[in-house]
């Protein structure tokens, strides 16, 4: 028995005031509208209503469940009604996913743009540096960095490619020299970022004449590349930064590249939801948005790594001799 079309039936057949007008509003049979209400009637073990050739008359059962079954029926068709326009209109709120670095420097700044666009739509922004399982219901979307996508039924977006670049502090350069090929990093001190992507103490370096993987250590490790960057500009030694972490550092002279001709950890920066079919207007809508501003923003950090590196001259200072002493303002103090 379908309950909630038997719910319907009653309700009209009530509101029409017989099965006859019930029957023609609802183009069916007043046989199939008797049976609905005796269904009903039924499955409740209760009369609902009393009938007569000439009129209906609701027993006081019948008079409580019409109301219920009114309301009912009025929540139901708002909830249809919601869940439709969200199919239409981006509204309510947005679960959304991203790896910690990528989310602070692309992910919020494009979610200020988007509600721009999108006054009604708020977002639940949840960051980590673990791959989401979005089948658990925690999240709409998810952002996230990778050199390749572990197989899964999640649809997947590229939204661009971004790479990390070897970084270092002012101070670090003058007192230890930069290293002017990738063998030179083993007399440095190298700072690890631990991510599970890519091995921590192998970088590959993509340079002028190819690839190169120099195996390194050094005195500190971190998972967050934010984190990493401070311990740079602390001169604790050189480290790997992804593009967006390092750009920021990079013009305000508080970091500056070293082996500016070669680049490390190239990955492509993914939109992840669970379906192509449903999918609401605040999920399409977001990621539609991204589709077009993440190449735009990857494109201006390029250029501007461009910029700092003509600029940027400590960036290609010689390791230091030793023995030797560089005189510098900006010198670490005893």
């Amino acid at each position: 028995m379908d309950t909630l079309q038997n719910m319907r039936v009653f309700v009209r057949v009530v509101e029409a005031g017989s099965f006859t007008a019930a029957a023609q509003s609802l183009n069916s049979t007043t046989g199939a509208m008797s049976r609905a209400v005796s269904e009903l009637e039924a499955h409740l073990r209760t009369r609902l209503m009393n009938r007569s050739t000439r009129r209906l008359a609701l027993t006081t059962a019948g008079e409580r469940y019409l109301k219920r079954c009114q309301q009912i029926l009025a929540d139901v068709d708002t909830a249809e009604e919601e869940a439709s326009c969200a199919q239409e209109r981006p509204a309510g709120a947005l679960r959304m996913h991203s790896f910690a670095s990528i989310g602070q420097h692309y992910v919020l700044p494009a979610i200020s743009r988007y509600r721009a666009l999108y006054p009604e739509v708020t977002v639940e922004l949840t960051l980590s540096q673990r791959m989401p399982d979005l089948f658990e219901g925690s999240g709409d979307v998810a952002v996230v960095t990778a050199a390749t996508l572990p197989n899964s039924d999640l649809v997947s977006l590229p939204l661009g490619t971004t790479f990390s670049i070897l970084c270092a502090s002012p101070a670090y350069v003058r007192s230890h020299g930069a290293p002017q090929q990738p063998a030179d990093l083993r007399q440095h001190d190298c700072l690890i970022l631990q991510t599970p992507a890519f091995p921590p103490h192998d970088w590959l370096l993509e340079g002028p004449e190819g690839s190169e993987t120099m195996e390194v250590n050094g005195p500190v490790q971190v998972n967050i590349a934010e984190s990493l960057a401070v311990a740079i500009r602390e001169g604790m030694g050189i480290g790997i930064l992804p593009l967006y972490a390092a750009i920021d550092g990079l013009r305000d002279g508080s970091l500056v590249r070293v082996l500016p001709e070669h680049t490390l950890q190239k990955m492509t920066i993914y939109a992840l939801y669970p379906s192509r079919k449903f999918v609401d207007a605040k999920t399409r809508t977001w990621v539609e948005f991204l589709r077009t501003h993440m190449p735009k923003v990857i494109a201006r950090d390029v250029e501007l790594l461009a910029e700092v590196g003509k600029a940027d001259p400590i960036s290609i200072m010689p390791p230091v001799q030793a023995g030797s002493h560089i005189a510098s303002d900006h010198a670490p103090e005893q």
